[in-house]
């Protein structure tokens, strides 16, 4: 499909989609936490992905091959795609919906501060005022929950993990080695070897199953297929046509809707911290993924 200078309507209804499906995502991971252990969940949704983006792959005529060059950085990328959803995974176990999607959705702080020191993206003020609010909104969530006594600060500490884990993945994903891989190898390299990491690291956070329920089951298969496969590849699809400040922009509506559907599915506290909390990350990502003016 041809590159677009702005977005239209049907990238726009497609954007609006990718965006429910993800913050759907969170909720979908605490239903089925209660019949499966969070880590031995993530670790069974990439395994089980590695099929479908293989498939994908396959359709697309692009069958993965795996290179000696890209081998150590495909392992780090991987590895840190793990970390990265072992905390998210817990954070949902631990604490709110609304809460972990605040505090995760904080990464294009990290991101910001990591593109600067490491890929030459240098910050401006307008970035910078994005990061100061963005992080202050991402505090707030950690600090009203302890004191309110309505969060897990464990959780919380494990959505930043896992904030900061989605910053490293992008991060790697942006240096010249696996770059030139392209997104739809990035993620299989990503679901390939944190598969193997998170079902070896599952038996020491507790008994792998629960109260395991036919739906959980169904859960897992439409994470696996649906959330990882088929929203992940969409996202990047939208990046490689439209312009990617536009799309990363959007997801600053993902903490928004998380609140409104832990609300309205675990029937979770919406407090006015919270909501400010979550105002203040949106403002703050808008601004970080504002486009900057070119140099004369």
């Amino acid at each position: 499909m041809q590159r677009k200078d702005r977005l239209d309507a049907f990238g726009g209804s497609v954007l609006l989609g990718v965006t429910l499906l993800l913050a759907f995502n969170q909720v979908i991971v605490k239903l089925v936490n209660a019949g499966l252990q969070p880590v031995f969940l993530a670790g069974l949704r990439s395994a089980l992905a590695v099929v479908f983006v293989w498939a994908w792959l396959v359709y697309k005529r692009r069958p993965p091959r795996l290179s000696r060059a890209t081998l150590p950085t495909g392992l780090l990328m991987g590895v840190v795609f793990a970390a990265e959803f072992l905390c998210l995974f817990m954070a949902l176990d631990l604490t709110t919906v609304g809460r972990t999607s605040v505090i995760f959705y904080s990464m294009p702080v990290w991101f910001a501060i990591m593109a600067h020191y490491g890929l030459g993206d240098r910050l401006t003020p307008t970035r910078i005022a994005g990061l100061t609010l963005a992080f202050a909104g991402a505090a707030w969530a950690i600090l009203s929950g302890a004191s309110s006594g309505e969060g897990s600060l464990a959780g919380d500490l494990f959505a930043l993990g896992g904030a900061l884990g989605w910053a490293g993945t992008a991060y790697i994903a942006r240096r010249p080695v696996m770059r030139a891989e392209g997104p739809e190898m990035q993620l299989f390299w990503m679901v390939l070897v944190s598969g193997p990491i998170l079902l070896l690291a599952a038996p020491f956070f507790g008994p792998l199953i629960r109260e395991l329920q036919p739906q959980h089951i169904a859960w897992l298969l439409f994470q696996s297929s649906v959330v990882v496969a088929g929203g992940f590849i969409t996202w990047l699809w939208l990046l490689s046509v439209y312009p990617a400040p536009t799309v990363a922009s959007f997801s600053f509506l993902t903490p928004i809707l998380a609140i409104a559907l832990g609300a309205l599915i675990f029937g979770e506290t919406v407090t006015w911290a919270i909501l400010a909390a979550a105002g203040l990350v949106a403002a703050g990502i808008v601004l970080i993924n504002r486009p900057t003016a070119p140099r004369a």
